[in-house]
């Protein structure tokens, strides 16, 4: 079945274009807003080697799993997974992985789309100078003020809904590929200009020193545990995107090697944003450690003092719209691809559908810091337990079933058909990870967001 059957929405024109659009759907705000601030959190040096650590032990072969699954099956993640199933002759249940994936990635679109509308309204005020020597005070009232209007934001966030639905409407080589083709270059060019610049302010040793040198007096059991969750959810593993992106993957392309190139692209964009930031920071007399606020409230400071803060700041915030654009794209996919095949309709109207729901939901997130604000459960609002749902409970379940079925469910000659890795020892070094290292660590991680481990913070 593998050698014949082809996707109903088309392939990648080459493995150049698939690691791009894969390294897209991986590369998100999470590499260059939030890698930065838990490394800070946690130490630096330290955390970032036992994170590349988990890269390879965990991220790399999930990955490998969920792009082997993919090209399997040949259809959206629900299907993909009912066809796999059925191939293997195990329980039917199995299929509701496929519908874990697919709805985690909608909703996380959802609040995705808002926190990219700040990024878009950050380039704006960028662009008329509202940085520019500005006080502390000035500078964070500029984010409280932007997440207290509903209006504001909902016109952020329809924008960017809108721009990442008419990319997904035109297809997978129309759309999806030539987007990718645009975005992740200017990324990566935008990225070491500020590298660059970093390298200017009088800090840039302490920055390195601070990423790179290793102290591990500063790890705990819990930064182990977030860098194995980072490490994870940074590549986009378990929900969909990958499984969907691989399904369009050419048969003659190694999944192994592309796979490498992925988390090699990911991992240098999270490094170099870290090499861009922290001299910034450090320059500025700023907390590196600072939290969830440092892209949005210590950063424009920064900007807003220094030489050619204008063109940087600007240049800085367009990085993390292109950045959440390529993520966009990739987790609406596989919704998308679903209602194409199940219900037999145009990929334009369904697009309409899903961007339409997408951006309702997303709406909940936008009224979560203003009007919504007094009303929440468990002592979260909306947009924190869309958050705590799908980052802490959906994606490593998804994760985990996907290395579960990948290595033992899936008949294994299939696997190797898929993964054409010829040396066995090497095979088998794959199928111990995903079968016994990459489900352990996860479900570790699992227990950690659940709180088992609150006693090792």
């Amino acid at each position: 079945m593998a050698d014949t059957k082809k996707s109903i929405h088309g392939e990648w024109s080459s493995r150049f274009a698939f690691i791009l659009a894969a390294t897209g759907s991986a590369v998100g705000l999470g590499n260059i807003w939030k890698f930065p601030y838990i490394t800070g959190e946690n130490g630096g040096g330290a955390f970032v080697i036992v994170y590349l650590l988990c890269i390879a032990a965990i991220g790399i072969p999930i990955m490998m799993a969920e792009t082997m699954m993919g090209r399997r099956g040949r259809q959206s993640p629900i299907n993909t997974l009912q066809t796999l199933t059925t191939e293997a002759g195990a329980d039917s249940r199995w299929h509701y992985l496929g519908w874990l994936g697919v709805v985690a990635g909608f909703l996380i679109l959802s609040y995705y789309s808002v926190i990219a509308g700040w990024s878009m309204a950050y380039v704006a005020k960028a662009f008329i100078g509202s940085f520019s020597g500005e006080s502390a005070t000035t500078i964070n009232a500029l984010f409280t003020d932007l997440q207290a209007s509903p209006i504001e934001q909902t016109i952020w966030h329809t924008i960017f809904m809108v721009a990442t639905m008419a990319i997904v409407a035109r297809g997978v080589k129309g759309g999806l590929e030539k987007a990718v083709g645009v975005l992740m270059p200017s990324l990566f060019f935008i990225l070491m200009l500020l590298v660059a610049y970093a390298m200017t302010t009088g800090a840039y040793m302490q920055g390195l020193e601070f990423l790179f040198k290793p102290d591990f007096s500063e790890m705990t059991a819990n930064s182990v545990l977030t860098a194995m969750g980072h490490a994870f959810f940074t590549l986009s593993l378990g929900m969909g995107a990958i499984m969907v992106y691989g399904s369009y993957l050419p048969k003659d392309i190694s999944i192994a090697k592309t796979s490498m190139m992925i988390a090699g692209a990911d991992t240098l964009v999270a490094l170099l944003a870290g090499i861009a930031i922290f001299p910034i920071v450090f320059a500025n007399g700023l907390d590196a450690g600072s939290g969830p606020g440092l892209i949005f409230q210590t950063l424009p400071i920064a900007f807003g003092s220094m030489t050619g803060g204008w063109l940087f700041g600007l240049l800085f915030f367009i990085l993390l719209v292109f950045a959440a654009l390529s993520s966009a794209i990739s987790l609406i996919e596989p919704a998308v691809a679903w209602c194409v095949e199940h219900y037999d309709i145009e990929r334009k109207l369904a697009c309409i559908g899903m961007g339409g729901i997408t951006w309702l939901l997303g709406m909940g997130t936008v009224f979560s810091f203003n009007e919504w604000s007094g009303m929440t459960l468990f002592g979260a609002n909306f947009f924190e337990v869309l958050d705590y749902l799908t980052a802490n409970i959906m994606l490593p379940l998804g994760g985990f079933f996907i290395a579960i079925f990948a290595g033992r469910v899936m008949l294994s000659r299939h696997a190797q058909e898929e993964l054409a890795i010829e040396n066995k020892v090497l095979f088998s070094v794959w199928s111990f990870l995903v079968r016994y290292v990459a489900p352990a660590a996860v479900f570790l991680v699992f227990l950690n967001v659940l709180g088992v481990f609150g006693v090792f913070s």
